[in-house]
């Protein structure tokens, strides 16, 4: 019956819309304040600002009233795009960490890579703690994604419990104990194609690296990426290749030190083999 009655344009970014301003009503009911969103700069995190926005005029407020932008510096990000949020969003909030990648690297005695990545747990996952927060994770990008991850939910030390985007749902969420971190992804059935179809009929502004060919923007030399998406990255954000050298080379001492076995002689070395991967 469904397929009968497809969903228009409009109905979907208002049902957006409408689990933005849920997601506010039960962070004011448990005492949670404004909700934080988690604003990286990227197409998906522009979008999720303009629903944020949408679903303030729908309540007749401005939409700092009820939300909280928040981006977590990396240090590891396009500085084209640091530069967009500042200029393009200033009300953004800069997190700095607490502790920086090139610290990271030698404290935790190894390249990040696809299986351990301890990158994103700690300059990227820890805001927003005790808080309603809201994110631009989609299904589009990942089956795991599509496998885990819901409109609404509650994060734990063993992962995350979903909630489904209906008024059972949204009764399960409020009644759960109002301890830990909440999650509302606005978007998270949307397309690609409705991202950016958002975002042109809206007039947002977004960076500059997507007309530059850049999918997908987010730390230079995530090893998420492919191996041809990593060496351009580096050949066209060079100091930042240099940076990963030397924090390689600070991990070999640290493993030196303790006595833990290594086959690479030189952050040279680590970089070539981490490329690789």
């Amino acid at each position: 019956m469904d397929d009968l009655f497809p969903e228009t344009i409009e109905s979907i970014y208002k049902k957006s819309a409408e689990r933005i301003i849920s997601a506010y009503e039960l962070s004011q009911a448990q005492g949670k304040g404004k909700l934080y969103v988690a604003f990286s700069g990227g197409k998906d995190s522009v979008a999720v600002y303009g629903i944020c926005k949408l679903a303030a005029e729908m309540m007749g407020r401005g939409v700092l009233d009820i939300c909280e932008f928040h981006y977590n510096v990396t240090c590891v990000d396009p500085p084209e795009l640091v530069q967009f949020i500042k200029r393009e969003f200033p009300f953004v909030i800069m997190d700095n960490p607490s502790v920086t990648m090139w610290e990271l690297i030698p404290k935790k005695l190894m390249p990040p890579t696809r299986l351990v990545r301890y990158c994103c747990q700690e300059l990227k996952e820890k805001g927003g703690k005790g808080r309603f927060c809201v994110t631009g994770v989609r299904w589009a990008e990942s089956l795991k994604r599509r496998n885990l991850r819901g409109v609404y939910e509650k994060q734990n030390s063993k992962g995350f419990i979903l909630f489904d985007d209906n008024d059972e749902g949204r009764r399960a969420l409020e009644h759960c104990i109002p301890k830990g971190k909440f999650i509302c992804n606005p978007i998270v059935d949307w397309s690609d194609e409705e991202v950016w179809m958002f975002i042109k009929d809206q007039k947002l502004p977004y960076c500059g690296l997507y007309d530059q060919g850049h999918k997908r923007l987010g730390c230079i030399g995530c090893p998420m990426g492919t191996k041809k998406q990593r060496v351009a990255e580096f050949e066209r954000w060079p100091t930042y290749k240099r940076a990963y050298i030397r924090a390689f080379e600070k991990m070999l001492k640290e493993r030196e030190e303790k006595g833990l076995k290594t086959e690479w002689k030189t952050g040279e070395e680590v970089f070539t083999w981490w490329i690789s991967r």
